[in-house]
C-alpha cells in the first residue's frame, strides 16, 4: 500500500504519509466533497484535485515538512483523512492542519494527529519556537481539538479575505 519511505509520522493509531499519484481518488474524496471543505475552501472538480495532488507532490520535493499528506488508519490501514503543514501568509511560520472522513470522526484520532503532528514538526523544524493553527468562527470543534493538544488562542488574522481563528503552540524546553 505504502513504503516506509513515504511516511512522515506514526502514532499508536495512526500512520501520515506522503501522497502519491496511485492515491488520486482518496485526494479527490477529501478536496472534491462540499461537505469536507466546508471549513477549509471551495470543493475541487475531479481534473482540479488532480492538478491539486501533482502540485502538493511535486512540493514534497524541496525536503521540507510543507505539504498536505494522507492519514490511515494503522489497525486497518483504512484511509481516514489528510494533515497538512503549511505556511502562513507572511513571516509568520507554519500552520497544521487536518480533515478527516466522518466515520474517523469522534474518535480521538485528531486530538492525536494534531499533538502527534505537532510533535513532529518541531523535531523536523528546529529553528520554529511556534506552531501555527488557524479555524474559521463556526468550525468550534477543530478549536476544541487544537485547545486539548496544548495550543492557546490567540486572536484573529486576516488570510485571503476571511477573518480566521488563530491558534500556536510553543515549542517545549
Amino acid at each position: 500500500m505504502y513504503s516506509k519511505t513515504d511516511i512522515l509520522f506514526e502514532s499508536s493509531r495512526l500512520i501520515v504519509k506522503r501522497f502519491s499519484r496511485e492515491d488520486a481518488d482518496l485526494f479527490f474524496a477529501i478536496n472534491g466533497d462540499p461537505e469536507m471543505m466546508r471549513y477549509i475552501r471551495p470543493p475541487k472538480t475531479r481534473p482540479e484535485s488532480d492538478l491539486f495532488l501533482s502540485e502538493n507532490i511535486d512540493a514534497y520535493k524541496d525536503g521540507s515538512v510543507k505539504g498536505r499528506f494522507a492519514v490511515f488508519e494503522k489497525s486497518d490501514h483504512r484511509f481516514i483523512g489528510t494533515f497538512s503543514l503549511l505556511l502562513l501568509d507572511g513571516e509568520m511560520g507554519y500552520h497544521i492542519g487536518y480533515a478527516l472522513l466522518p466515520p474517523a470522526r469522534g474518535k480521538g484520532f485528531a486530538t492525536e494527529l494534531v499533538k502527534e503532528g505537532a510533535a513532529y514538526f518541531f523535531a523536523q523544524v528546529p529553528g520554529q519556537e511556534k506552531l501555527y493553527a488557524v479555524t474559521v468562527e463556526a468550525n468550534t470543534g477543530s478549536q476544541k481539538v487544537l485547545l486539548r493538544a496544548g495550543f492557546c488562542q490567540e486572536g484573529i488574522i486576516r488570510q485571503h479575505g476571511e477573518e480566521l481563528q488563530l491558534f500556536s503552540l510553543k515549542r517545549q524546553a
